[in-house]
């Protein structure tokens, strides 16, 4: 699928939770530390053996700390795979299920939050 304008990308202005609530893991060679990485290794934790994880994200359940207050990933050229591979639309273009349930979650939960 080619990449989406911002216009049509479900990402811009949801929110993220998916960066919220999944453990943002990936292969640690794409640590900048790495030959041919490129994540940042000051934004991650090692998750033996071979992998490392976004910080905030550990557990899941916990919000990435690329995740920037205005909504949008503040290292989006150096994200890892896992984030570049999520597919926020299937192959006929309808909206990821997991997406559309996510953000009703996140919804309801910033609106209990509030209450």
């Amino acid at each position: 699928m080619p990449p989406l304008a911002d216009d049509d990308n479900p990402c811009i202005g949801c929110g993220a939770p998916c960066c919220q609530y999944f453990r943002v893991s990936f292969y640690q060679g794409e640590l900048d530390c790495y030959p041919g990485g490129f994540v940042p290794t000051a934004l991650t934790q090692a998750l033996p053996p071979f992998r490392a994880c976004m910080n905030g994200t550990e557990v899941g359940k916990g919000r990435c700390v690329a995740l920037g207050t205005d909504g949008l990933c503040q290292i989006y050229e150096h994200r890892p795979s896992v984030c570049r591979d999520f597919p926020n639309r299937l192959a006929d273009g309808q909206l990821n299920p997991e997406c559309v349930k996510l953000k009703a979650w996140y919804q309801d939960k910033r609106a209990s939050s509030q209450s």
